[in-house]
């Protein structure tokens, strides 16, 4: 998630911290989960479970449990379907009029309203309040007045948001943006309960929402019960009993623990283990095209990387990576190379480009030493790739890609790993800017545009902009891009601004991957969304 997103990477009640190791469940019944409960691997989230302050992959699989929006992403095809949402109304792609379904309550049995959101989406947008998603709410009008650049805010509400009544609320945005409705099945545009702002804390410990599912206890470092709740009133019930997160800093412990019958999902199968997945669990793997890509982002911030120039330096070390060999050799079917900063899941129609990137994503060593040496070579000499290693098998992709560097520029082990132990860790290292050099950058969409491919990441200031990236003709084309309403004619300018990347290369795109997962034979429905997170409510045990 994934904007943002999806990050997009809980404080919490019980400070207990226990070794990965020691992830088998506490309940009786098979699969270290309890009766009719899944149990499955997990990471502890960076911060709180705020809708708002959620844009990484661990937090957002408890957001997509406990919460449900005005919109939803089908599982299967992506399409952004009504939710909470009656109807979203517009006549001019600016001014929306949005109208709720009767029914709609939180799991402490207070009735969603028009206020709900509108509480929410103000809360999120406050500067006051830190949330990592607030640029989502910036298309909203009055979102400056309650986000100022610097200085305190002079509103406490963004003026574009009014409640009519208790089922319709309206939004004015700034400017025209046609695809806005598709956004709204993002976890940060989520309702919030009254109880969430009169008892913050009791709701950071043990948060409320409208989901499927309801949160029973945390303990970070170890996992998160999740229970079911019987009086949910969506069509989308959950088909178990509940779903018990287990951390692992280690995702082969949670493949063995998976293979001897102490877990019964992994959905992020190693790459280790990719050579005997399928003999290991036959028609329970399931590798499938998701809406994820894998880049390397430059800290710009960092004079040495960021100054005028250094632009084929970057172009340089990514033609200095071979992706075919990497791609075959450590992942097996489940990476492809990148060609574009997007995903082959969007296809052409969606602004998929196998070309847009051309010869700066091809293996050429040759011409990448002499970009590199033209232009004044490696900061100091070296290069330092960065990533978590507590999960999708980084450290072995991280070395291979060092290898292909120092293979191409020919001086020694010029290029080096720096691992760091834990995806949180990493995370914080990464939203404070500390990184000096090349960081991996996971991106899993939050909704399935290709305006979530570049915004969220590129545009000056967004929430996910950790290389701090900025170039104005980008963000004009994003911003005209937005405005369209012939979506043709939007994809093409979001392909013009995608091209800016080309030359400017902030990030290096890695490769796409798919979204993998193995389960255990006691459960059955298991599926993968389009944004590689497992449909936890449509799983049965039996």
């Amino acid at each position: 998630m994934r904007g943002a997103t999806h990050a997009k990477w809980a404080a919490c009640a019980v400070a207990v911290v226990l070794a990965a190791t020691a992830c088998g469940g506490s309940d009786s019944g098979g699969g270290g989960g309890g009766a009719g409960v899944v149990s499955s691997s997990w990471g502890d989230p960076q911060n709180p479970l705020e809708p708002a302050n959620t844009n990484e992959v661990q937090g957002g699989k408890v957001l997509d449990m406990i919460f449900r929006g005005l919109k939803r992403y089908d599982p299967k095809t992506g399409e952004a379907k009504n939710m909470l949402a009656e109807k979203i109304e517009t006549t001019d792609s600016q001014n929306f009029t949005i109208t709720l379904k009767d029914g709609w309550k939180f799991s402490n049995d207070e009735p969603v309203t028009a206020q709900s959101f509108v509480d929410a989406w103000n809360y999120g947008a406050d500067v006051r309040n830190k949330q990592n998603n607030s640029p989502f709410f910036s298309d909203i009008a009055g979102y400056a007045d309650v986000h100022p650049a610097s200085g305190e805010p002079k509103a406490k509400t963004m003026s574009g948001l009014v409640v009519k009544d208790a089922k319709t609320f309206t939004v004015a945005l700034k400017n025209k943006f046609s695809t806005w409705p598709e956004t709204l099945g993002y976890q940060a545009f989520s309702p919030l309960p009254k109880a969430f702002f009169t008892d913050h804390a009791g709701w950071l410990n043990k948060p409320i929402g409208n989901g499927p599912y309801t949160v029973d206890s945390y303990t970070k470092g170890t996992g998160m019960k999740l229970r079911t709740w019987d009086g949910y009133p969506g069509e989308d019930k959950a088909q178990n009993s509940g779903v018990d997160l287990k951390v692992y800093t280690d995702n082969n412990t949670a493949y063995t623990d998976l293979i001897s019958g102490n877990l019964d999902l992994v959905d992020d199968v190693p790459a280790q283990q990719l050579k005997n997945v399928k003999n290991d669990l036959g028609d329970r793997y399931i590798n499938q095209p998701a809406l994820i890509i894998q880049t390397l982002t430059f800290p710009l911030y960092d004079p040495q990387w960021g100054k005028e120039g250094m632009e084929n330096v970057r172009r340089g070390i990514s033609m200095a990576i071979n992706r075919d060999e990497i791609t075959k050799q450590i992942f097996r079917e489940t990476r492809t190379p990148a060609k574009d900063w997007t995903s082959p899941a969007l296809g052409e129609k969606g602004g998929f480009s196998a070309t847009l990137c051309g010869d700066a994503c091809k293996y050429d060593p040759a011409a990448a030493k002499k970009l590199i040496q033209d232009a004044g070579g490696l900061p100091g000499g070296k290069v330092t790739l960065t990533s978590n290693v507590d999960t999708g098998s980084h450290r072995d992709w991280m070395d291979a890609v060092c290898n292909s560097i120092n293979n191409a520029i020919g001086e020694g082990p010029v290029c080096t790993v720096n691992p760091i132990g834990t995806f949180a860790d990493f995370r914080n290292q990464q939203s404070s800017f500390k990184l000096t050099g090349p960081f991996r950058s996971g991106w899993q969409a939050d909704y399935p545009l290709i305006q979530n491919f570049l915004q969220p990441l590129y545009y000056t200031g967004a929430s996910s902009n950790y290389g701090k990236f900025s170039n104005p003709e980008f963000d004009k084309l994003i911003d005209e891009a937005n405005q369209e309403s012939d979506a043709t004619k939007a994809i093409g300018k979001f392909q013009d601004a995608e091209k800016i990347l080309v030359t400017q290369m902030p990030s290096i795109p890695l490769w796409y991957q798919n979204g993998s997962a193995g389960y255990a034979e006691r459960l059955s429905d298991v599926a993968l969304n389009q944004f590689s997170v497992p449909v936890y409510n449509e799983i049965k045990v039996s």
